[in-house]
């Protein structure tokens, strides 16, 4: 908790090396839930690259016991211990530090350091919780090899894990036992891991393509074992991909992910003991989706290749985030699309991608808490684990491949490796390889990790018939950004073809420009504020197809006409494209529609949607030569975040009455044909997440989302059936969602939902999330439902399941216009920061836009902002939030 109203505020231009090097950690814990003592011996040396002398440790909610320098016992006197840090000045070059202190890992709620959930010990250091659980200079530039005892009751803790390899394990003769790991590989603290619990794990052994065998384990609560089937084979083609697709192999004698309720984040790249998030780890037919199924593929394969990109080359400073989350998160995109096998399924990946850019990061491009990929400065780092390091990161890591291509950024990617194997090292580093391996100045690109900001890019074209030229002149801009003005010229690569009158892909002839015979798809580099590229040799006036695969993450500005989005919309080969077009017809009519509900006082009387826009979703849904899962992201409208971003003024109910008509006009215009299509999707037989099978559903379930706007009896009980015939988690849930999304009666199927998965707490957590979304879900309904038996602030899942799913997934309700929500919201950023300040910061985001809403709204945020601002205790992570919020 913050002392006074000015916490400090860390620069990265400010960075020294440590003064101190770490060679060698021996840890040893005695643990207790209320006084566990942990003994840390660390041996040290004077770093040559700094001229300091003084050994700064870092500690936080622990109790120091004693310390000794060399072995010398040191009275209070002989250092200097204030609030977090304690400092030894003039210490010798050379130093052996012991230190002993105390925690109570039960008591600590934040689940930073070392913490108890359900009986079972687990930590989680990163970003800075190894200080909560002895001193250190706890800094990722700090690299140790470590060696850790852990000692136990062994009837309560039988399993004892840490990072690296088992060397030795045995009894204490007093009902405890030990075990004792190495880790033969250097690492920072935050990537220090140990568990003690009650657990029970599926094992594996797995032959590496050297021919090394290794062991790899998931360890779960009793009672869970039958939900680890599809994270161990995750692992397993998390491993042969890495191997296959960057000569990557697994460094240590086994792999281990265990898998906790209680957890801040998804998952954590400990090294070799992966501490996992439940719902990224549990998974069967019963109590999980397509979608659950799709997260533990990509997380588990997120966490692993966090092996080589995060822990053999990390991160010089927390300011350097984006060099491995960012690389890391390009790495399991790639995974996935490439588990796929198809181009459908790859395109498919790729627009869910586009949609989370535009749905969370380029609001927060826009918003007070706008950083570039690389900040500059921080209060707290745990606010910087944001969808722009993580989602945008990976897309500047996309454009490398963008521009030198797949070769080139392997090559890239092997010279990073023989460079950096084994250190801290920055994102410039990460560029340098990209430009010595491919022989390309990419000295530009810098300002992708330097400068905030979604930038714009606008497209204007000519043609030529008589010279058969066609231009494609592109500018750009980027909007001033929190703490950013001014912007320079982005080195931006634009991906273009052009369609026919008759809907084919014309070759390509760009003057000047180097790419295959006969592409239809080239990539234009925009350096400059305005650059002109001519295609020759162009027969007839094309179509351009700007941005495909969406190869930046800018906003595209082309005035397309209706006719011109519907050809793309028909005939585009590249299906983000061809997806987008449809997203920006539908746009159009949305933002329209929105204006005239608003103008008639929030009413949709006299509104009308087009025959030239239905029937283009028509031939979209029964277009059979699709793959199911595109439709069904083709046929899904934008969602009221993403048309909020569209508006000067946003107006919350305007947007949903706007939505909601033409879903409703869609769904009795097309009542037929979606009724074949939910019928010709079903997936008989035994449930299986492929993605075929899992587009069906996708599909199907869509087509009935559709039916359900307004439904007639029989409409009402085909979701009823669907649910009660439900042979997998992903059709009874949608069928639930459809029934209370549509404000038909749902109450006995809710019941029977939870009376079913009373124990199951992943899916209970579906239950509250189901209900929290929906828009007839107002704030005292949830109010109501946090006094359900099943409710608990202190579980983050639980807390996101209802508070979070309310604020962030309902905004017609959320933003009421007698401003009870906003209340209640700053009321439980205040409750949950006392509990727990990173789940309470990242709630308190959730009002960041405020200024941006019609000003009787405005007014209402911002006395619920200054209301949590105002408070005397407030976590730096709530405290940077709220004040930027208010100030910006």
């Amino acid at each position: 908790m913050r002392t006074d109203s000015s916490p400090q505020t860390i620069f990265r231009k400010d960075y020294t090396p440590p003064a101190y090097l770490v060679d060698t950690v021996e840890l040893g814990f005695d643990l207790d839930p209320d006084r566990t003592v942990v003994a840390n011996r660390i041996t040290m040396r004077q770093n040559p690259a700094s001229k300091s002398r003084d050994i700064v440790l870092h500690g936080e909610e622990i109790e120091l016991v004693a310390l000794r320098l060399n072995g010398k016992t040191l009275a209070p006197t002989e250092y200097h211990l204030n609030g977090s840090t304690l400092t030894i000045r003039k210490a010798p070059a050379k130093a052996v530090l012991e230190i002993e202190t105390l925690c109570a890992p039960v008591q600590n709620t934040s689940l930073s350091g070392l913490y108890v959930s359900n009986g079972n010990f687990f930590t989680q250091c990163e970003a800075e919780g190894f200080r909560r659980i002895t001193y250190f200079p706890d800094r990722p530039d700090v690299m140790a090899k470590y060696t850790v005892m852990l000692r136990a009751d062994k009837a309560a803790y039988p399993v004892l894990l840490s990072n690296g390899n088992l060397i030795e394990e045995g009894e204490l003769g007093d009902g405890r036992h030990y075990a004792k790991w190495e880790d033969p590989f250097k690492k920072p603290s935050y990537l220090f891991a140990l568990v003690a619990a009650r657990l029970v794990c599926q094992e594996e052994r797995y032959t590496l393509q050297s021919g090394r065998e290794v062991l790899l384990q998931v360890w779960v609560e009793e009672g869970n074992l039958d939900k680890t089937d599809y994270a161990m084979q995750s692992l397993k083609n998390s491993i042969r991909w890495d191997e296959e697709r960057f000569g990557l192999e697994l460094d240590l004698d086994r792999f281990m992910i265990v898998a906790v309720g209680d957890f801040n984040m998804g998952a954590m790249e400990n090294k070799g003991l992966n501490i996992f998030n439940t719902k990224f780890v549990l998974a069967n037919p019963r109590v999980a989706t397509d979608i659950d199924y799709a997260g533990i593929e990509a997380v588990v394969g997120h966490e692993y290749f966090h092996n080589w990109t995060g822990n053999r080359v990390t991160c010089r400073d927390w300011f350097q985030l984006s060099l491995k989350e960012g690389l890391t998160v390009f790495r399991d995109q790639e995974f996935s699309a490439d588990m796929i096998g198809t181009d459908s399924g790859r395109a498919v990946t790729r627009i869910d991608q586009v949609r989370t850019l535009r749905q969370a990061q380029f609001p927060e491009d826009a918003g007070p808490m706008s950083h570039p990929v690389r900040p500059d400065s921080f209060v707290e780092i745990n606010n910087f684990y944001t969808v722009t390091v993580y989602e945008k990161g990976a897309e500047v890591v996309r454009m490398y491949q963008t521009l030198v291509g797949r070769d080139g950024f392997r090559k890239g990617m092997d010279l990073y490796f023989k460079r950096h194997d084994g250190q801290a090292v920055e994102c410039d580093d990460f560029r340098a390889a990209m430009a010595d391996a491919n022989g390309r100045d990419l000295r530009q690109f810098e300002r992708w990790y330097s400068q905030a900001g979604t930038p714009i890019v606008t497209a204007r074209t000519r043609y030529d018939a008589v010279k058969r030229n066609f231009d494609i002149i592109l500018s750009q801009r980027c909007p001033a950004s929190a703490g950013q003005a001014d912007k320079l010229p982005f080195h931006i690569p634009v991906a273009v073809g052009l369609l026919s009158a008759s809907g084919k892909d014309l070759p390509l002839t760009l003057e000047g420009g180097k790419h295959a015979k006969g592409a239809t798809t080239v990539v234009l580099e925009l350096t400059e504020q305005e650059q002109i590229f001519r295609f020759r040799h162009v027969d007839e006036r094309p179509t351009p197809s700007i941005l495909r695969d969406f190869s930046a993450p800018v906003i595209l500005e082309y005035d397309y006409t209706d006719d011109e989005l519907l050809h793309l919309f028909s005939h585009d080969s590249d299906p983000v494209n061809r997806w987008e077009a449809g997203q920006r017809l539908a746009m159009e009519r949305l933002l329209k529609l929105t204006a005239q509900v608003a103008a008639a006082g929030g009413s949709d009387a006299g509104l009308k949607l087009d025959a030239t826009f239905i029937d283009a979703q028509r031939a979209v849904l029964t277009d059979d030569t699709l793959d199911p899962a595109f439709r069904e992201l083709a046929l899904i409208l934008p969602s009221e975040i993403i048309i909020a971003e569209q508006m000067d003024v946003v107006d919350p109910q305007a947007i949903h009455v706007a939505r909601q008509f033409m879903r409703r006009t869609i769904g009795a215009a097309l009542k037929s044909e979606l009724l074949v299509q939910y019928h010709a999707n079903q997936t008989p037989g035994a449930y299986s997440p492929d993605a075929l099978s899992a587009g069906k559903r996708a599909l199907k379930n869509l087509c009935l989302s559709y039916l359900m706007v307004a439904p007639d009896m029989a409409e009402l009980k085909l979701a009823q059936q669907q649910f009660e015939k439900a042979g997998n988690m992903t059709d009874r849930s949608a069928a639930l969602v459809s029934m209370i999304h549509s404000g038909a009666e749902a109450g006995p199927y809710l019941k029977a939902f939870y009376q079913d998965f009373e124990h199951e707490a992943l899916v209970i957590d579906k239950w509250f999330a189901m209900q929290a979304a929906a828009p007839t879900t107002n704030v005292a309904a949830v109010r109501k439902l946090m006094q359900h038996p099943a409710f608990t602030l202190k579980n983050p899942n639980r807390a996101r399941s209802l508070i979070f799913n309310f604020t962030s997934a309902n905004p017609s309700q959320f933003h009421a216009a007698d401003g009870s929500a906003y209340e209640f919201w700053a009321e439980f950023v205040i409750k949950l920061d006392a509990i727990n300040p990173q789940v309470a910061a990242r709630l308190a985001r959730g009002m960041d836009r405020w200024r941006r809403y019609a000003p009787a709204l405005q007014a209402k945020m911002k006395k619920a902002l200054e209301k949590v601002a105002g408070r005397a205790k407030l976590s730096n992570d709530v405290l940077e939030v709220v004040t930027k919020a208010l100030a910006n």
